[in-house]
């Protein structure tokens, strides 16, 4: 199969830079369905944008190009062993290009291997089938959602529900909190694949496996079916919203499947998947290795998404202009948008930890510390950002507060907000948390005029500390300089409407 290699690199090109059709459907749905000139209305305008753009300009849709993880379905007798490796090839392939961001980190010495590869990178399942052609999926989920994926072990207590049995309505229960503890570090809208049943391992693979489903299709057994259409019915319901910001759409797929299990064991598995829902997958040629069909495309030539290029500003948006003085900061409150014009940087989960106990390479006095880990390459001997939007926020939480202390921090800018220590800290010091759009990450780098230098290589890419300069860079005041949370206030609400589903339904 001598062209296998190349049909994997447009495979994973495709999966990383185009949202499928059928998510397409639903996002625009979910936009049609919010209440306009809302911030969870904003935030689905600025995706659609966004959508475009990486559709337009082949580049990644988010930033967090996630794990790799390949479904193989071949015939007997084909070499799975050079097929391997021409997907290991290819991945480095698109690495390179900026397609992915390097992703694969060893455990032991936090070194990023810089192209995606390492022990258990990617994931690859092989599975024989009877049929003359190879089937390959593809799902790419980034780290933000994977760490809202959950698993329940019933019966047990669960908040705002009440005691799950072990029976479809303690099924319900933990499907709804799963969408309720996930609020907007998900990115939501959201997609949640679900597994009854297996062990552990299994049920999380088999949950994660229900995302390969298509959006518009109906289940095949009559009470899964009953419960995805009631998931999504309730889950909209509960206020949660785009980001977290509060509004009607919250989630735009739900996909159960079951499993057998052990008489002592009963688990719900749930996969959560953000609404950059990047999955695709082809059929391929046995004999040349050449795409033959695409497997979430249709006959339809690709539409836009929406015929905003920018967002459109009401005039009441706030310019800020960095370094940030204290005043300026107070001023703002929960609800206002800013436009930041100026100089950034970029701080993940290795800075925040290095900064406890050493000093900062550069004044960061007055400065806005931006949560992201941008796909970055270098072109003609400048570095460049290929991909930018917001990384989540609260793996910072155990740094924040004093990294804000110790340097005089003004703002933080991420996704999905931060706790109680944050917030204190950014009442105290006079600073202020904004919420990017999550995903977002073609829009936020058209905002990135230039990379000024980076610190920290050595962390790797996603992890280093990149220096930039922003102009129009938009975001969100969510947390306050008076002790105000957006995050805390949506987060109560949506319990309050939690508490509405605690009676038995199946």
């Amino acid at each position: 199969m001598e062209n296998f290699k190349e049909s994997i690199l447009k495979l994973i090109i495709d999966t990383s830079t185009n949202l499928p059709p059928d998510v397409r459907k639903v996002i625009d749905k979910a936009m049609k369905l919010e209440t306009p000139d809302t911030r969870s209305s904003m935030a689905l305008n600025t995706i659609a944008i966004n959508v475009d753009m990486a559709y337009e300009n082949e580049g990644a849709i988010c930033q967090d190009t996630g794990m790799p993880t390949f479904e193989i379905y071949t015939p007997m007798g084909t070499n799975q062993i050079q097929m391997e490796k021409d997907i290991l090839e290819a991945l480095a392939e698109a690495t390179k290009l900026g397609k992915l961001r390097p992703n694969s980190v060893d455990s032991l010495t936090g070194k990023n291997s810089g192209n995606n590869l390492g022990p258990g990178t990617p994931v690859i399942h092989f599975h024989q089938h009877e049929k003359d052609e190879i089937e390959i999926k593809l799902l790419l989920k980034g780290g933000g959602c994977e760490n809202k994926n959950i698993q329940y072990s019933v019966p047990c207590e669960l908040e705002g529900l009440g005691r799950a049995d072990r029976n479809l309505d303690g099924v319900r229960k933990c499907i709804l909190h799963a969408v309720y503890q996930a609020q907007g570090h998900g990115c939501s809208v959201g997609a949640i694949g679900v597994a009854i049943g297996g062990d552990r391992a299994n049920g999380y693979n088999f949950a994660k496996q229900q995302l390969f489903r298509k959006i518009d299709d109906v289940n095949p057994i009559p009470e899964l079916a009953k419960l995805e259409e009631y998931i999504m019915k309730k889950a909209n319901k509960l206020g949660i919203g785009t980001m977290g910001f509060g509004g009607d759409s919250t989630l735009i797929s739900c996909k159960i499947g079951a499993l057998n299990r052990l008489p002592a064991c009963f688990f719900v598995s749930v996969a959560y998947d953000c609404w950059a829902f990047r999955r695709q997958g082809v059929i391929i040629d046995t004999k040349t290795g050449d795409i033959k069909k695409w497997l979430y495309k249709d006959d339809e030539p690709m539409k836009k998404m929406t015929e905003l290029e920018n967002l459109r500003l009401t005039g009441n948006e706030i310019i800020l202009n960095t370094p940030l003085t204290e005043e300026q900061v107070r001023n703002l409150k929960v609800g206002d948008i800013v436009l930041i014009n100026g100089i950034m940087h970029t701080g993940r989960d290795s800075l925040h930890h290095y900064l406890l106990t050493n000093d900062s390479p550069v004044d960061l006095n007055g400065s806005v510390i931006y949560h992201c880990g941008p796909v970055c390459i270098k072109e003609n001997d400048q570095w460049v950002m290929k991909a930018a939007g917001p990384t989540t926020s609260s793996r910072e939480e155990p740094y924040q507060a004093d990294v804000i202390k110790k340097f005089g921090l003004r703002a933080v800018i991420g996704k999905g907000g931060m706790g109680a220590k944050t917030l204190a800290a950014l009442k105290e010091c006079g600073a202020v948390y904004l919420n990017a759009i999550g995903g977002a990450a073609q829009y936020y780098a058209r905002c990135i005029k230039e990379v000024t230098g980076v610190d920290f290589l050595e962390f790797g890419v996603p992890e280093a500390m990149w220096h930039i300069r922003v102009e129009n860079f938009p975001a969100i005041v969510t947390m306050d300089a008076h002790g105000n949370s957006l995050h805390a206030v949506v987060l109560k609400s949506s319990l309050d409407e939690l508490g509405k589903f605690k009676d038995k339904v199946f």
